[in-house]
């Protein structure tokens, strides 16, 4: 990125455009094709210290630079920069300069991007807590964490070539932007030579709405990078050290304490990325010239555009390496995780205690209460719910038990009474089925559905809820089994051909030996 913003860079490209210009005019015809192949072999970029050396008398750097190259060039240098202007030069060189920046930047989001999309497949099930205004919320995995970075940076990346794109292009159009010295035609041809498309319109420069796009995307690019490092930062103190940034050996941390391991390079990106939103404000306000032009811009560009490049790719570096090497520690996350002692389960009971019946509010402020408790007294969230007879009686594991026993019933019930299985195997299924979901609801600290309701119906007295439960499906059971006995006779009363055979009595009486004989 240095070579791409240095001084021999800019001279080259400057020369590039000039060389291109003179070859657009020879293929017209304008210029003679012999002095445009004369003036091509002869040109050379001038060094900058002679360029610098000829601006103390030109005053003026685009001048001193022609002088400095025409001098060379013999009778033919007269067709050198003929027609232009010099924004004509400044402008298109600064595209093609901003093109190879960008190149460089769109490299840098890659390589960042892959550094976190590894380090999120590596830590994708490590559970951490989430917070929200800094304070414990509910668990996340450090590795959705990192996922969302990631998006980021693609977004960052898609807005970026966006900006980038509408950078790709050239204005040859003179002074004023009329062609009264040049041509459409010889601006096509010469920013095709260059790999860019002309300017649909422009004044005597591109217009720096463009420029402006830009230095906001980078300062978008900047403000991600800020965001992620601040999160390390935050994660780094020491009551909290889920991770650290990498640490050499013999690194020192602080001139005076030995023990410091401090995030220098996340606040170095924070710190840079002030400057380049600051950046991003100066091309704003770059977009309002005076008329066709003036070159309020030229001394404000010369610094930001440079600098902005330079810091993000810096940032971009910086930050890939951090995270390649991020020192990341499981064991700090979970012990920070079950430091409230359960608090992040408010939620889940909130809802579990609205499933059971009881309104939003009233099941708020009861989970409220318990939370409030744990956080003033530093007690255990889990162990005050459970104590809790008004929320055990709904989700607890007394309601399981009830919920458990009743639906095993109503669903025997209604197995047995199709005469289909045996009874004790009509019992055995459901009852299976509601171990496993009392095994999951006491896992997960709440019932879950779709057993769950019945215990709580029947001890809120939720009279519309225990006929859904238990006496809909009893009696749906019943209904069931006399259409099942309409439609088909009882075992006991069903004839198959073999009952034609005669029976014990008549058996006997044929002479035939019984059969406990």
């Amino acid at each position: 990125m240095t070579r791409v913003w240095s001084e021999e860079a800019k001279l080259e490209t400057w020369l590039a455009v000039e060389l291109a210009v003179l070859d657009a005019w020879a293929q017209l015809g304008t210029v003679p094709s012999s002095s445009a192949r004369l003036v091509r072999e002869r040109a050379r970029v001038p060094t900058p210290e002679h360029v610098a050396e000829l601006e103390r008398t030109t005053n003026h750097d685009l001048a001193a630079f022609v002088d400095a190259v025409a001098v060379d060039l013999g009778p033919e240098g007269r067709w050198f920069h003929y027609g232009l202007t010099s924004s004509d030069v400044l402008d298109t060189a600064l595209a093609l300069t901003l093109r190879a920046a960008g190149g460089l930047v769109s490299d840098g989001i890659g390589r960042a991007i892959r550094a976190v999309d590894a380090r999120a497949e590596e830590h994708r099930t490590t559970v951490t807590i989430g917070r929200t205004h800094g304070v414990h919320a509910e668990p996340t995995t450090f590795g959705l964490k990192l996922l969302g970075w990631s998006f980021q940076l693609d977004r960052d990346r898609a807005r970026f070539d966006a900006a980038l794109d509408g950078m790709r292009v050239g204005k040859l159009s003179g002074a004023v932007g009329t062609y009264a010295t040049t041509t459409p035609e010889l601006e096509r041809i010469a920013c095709a030579a260059l790999g860019l498309d002309p300017a649909p319109s422009s004044t005597q420069i591109l217009q720096r709405d463009r420029h402006a796009a830009l230095l906001s995307a980078l300062a978008g690019i900047a403000s991600s990078l800020d965001r992620f490092a601040t999160e390390v930062r935050h994660l780094a103190r020491t009551e909290v050290r889920e991770v650290e940034e990498p640490f050499a050996s013999g690194q020192k941390g602080s001139s005076a304490m030995p023990h410091k391991r401090n995030p220098i390079v996340s606040e170095r990106i924070c710190g840079l990325a002030r400057v380049v939103r600051g950046h991003a404000l100066v091309g704003f306000e770059n977009v309002a010239l005076w008329h066709e032009r003036d070159i309020s811009h030229s001394s404000a560009e010369r610094v930001v555009l440079p600098d902005a490049f330079l810091a993000v790719d810096y940032m971009l570096d910086r930050f890939a390496w951090l995270v390649e090497g991020l020192v990341i520690r499981p064991e700090r996350m979970r012990a920070n995780l079950e430091a409230t002692g359960g608090l992040f389960f408010s939620q889940r009971l909130l809802l579990a205690l609205v499933g059971s019946g009881l309104d939003r509010d009233t099941a708020y402020r009861l989970v409220q209460r318990h939370a409030m408790r744990a956080w003033d007294e530093g007690l255990d969230f889990r162990s005050l719910v459970r104590s809790d007879p008004e929320i055990s009686a709904r989700v607890g594991i007394g309601a399981l038990i009830i919920e458990t026993v009743s639906t095993a019933a109503f669903l025997a019930v209604i197995l047995a009474s199709t005469k289909r299985v045996p009874s004790l195997a009509a019992l055995a299924i459901p009852l299976t089925l509601v171990a496993i979901h009392f095994s999951i609801a006491t896992l997960s600290g709440a019932s879950v559905n779709p057993a769950r309701s019945l215990g709580s119906a029947i001890i809120g007295g939720d009279l519309s809820k225990i006929w859904i439960y238990l006496v809909g499906p009893i009696v749906g059971g019943i209904i069931g089994w006399g259409a099942w006995r309409l439609v088909w006779p009882a075992p006991a009363r069903r004839r198959s051909p073999r009952s034609t055979r005669p029976t014990c009595s008549r058996r006997r009486a044929c002479g035939a030996r019984s059969p406990r004989a």
